[in-house]
């Protein structure tokens, strides 16, 4: 559905240039998973923060790339739970900037060690919808405007996204 690998590469960009972020132990051991469509093989139902692809409407017929998010996930030491399914979904191109939020919001308002999952746990899933809400906001189409075209584009992609199923970078 989307171009998670893409993505995935926007965000290691974002998380490359964020240290202040990243040299947080409880930050740098977080998992973040991207999966192109809901099937699930890159694990983001499974992840701290996971996005899997999706289509929102723009304008004029137009769609968007998007993710649905996930939070809370984990795997690991044999105690495996789902992420919560965050409502709404976030344009493709604002992802970065959302999980950057997230990581924020997270270091800011922890308890001294406390993991994400429990983070997500004690602040809820409301607390999530309402950071990620201002960026999921679909921008008018302006086709003069490269910024407003890159929006209704994918990552990595040139021209206009449209939702296309079929073989993608997966073997689903």
């Amino acid at each position: 559905i989307t171009a998670s690998m893409g993505l995935g590469r926007a965000v290691r960009s974002l998380l490359l240039e964020s240290p202040d972020l990243t040299e947080d132990p409880l930050i740098g051991g977080l998992h973040v998973k991207i999966s192109g469509c809901p099937n699930g093989c890159g694990q983001h139902h499974l992840a701290d923060i996971g996005f899997h692809g999706a289509t929102v409407k723009g304008q004029a017929g137009l769609q968007v790339p998007a993710y649905d998010i996930f939070v809370g996930g984990r795997y690991e030491g044999g105690d495996v739970r789902y992420g919560t399914r965050l409502r709404g979904k976030v344009p493709a191109k604002a992802v970065p900037q959302v999980l950057r939020a997230f990581l924020i919001f997270y270091r800011d308002h922890r308890q001294p060690g406390e993991p994400f999952h429990a983070f997500v746990d004690r602040r809820g899933r409301e607390s999530f919808e309402r950071i990620a809400a201002p960026f999921g906001e679909v921008l008018p189409f302006d086709p003069q405007s490269s910024l407003s075209r890159d929006f209704y584009e994918d990552w990595e992609r040139t021209g206009l996204y449209r939702l296309e199923r079929g073989e993608g970078e997966c073997s689903a």
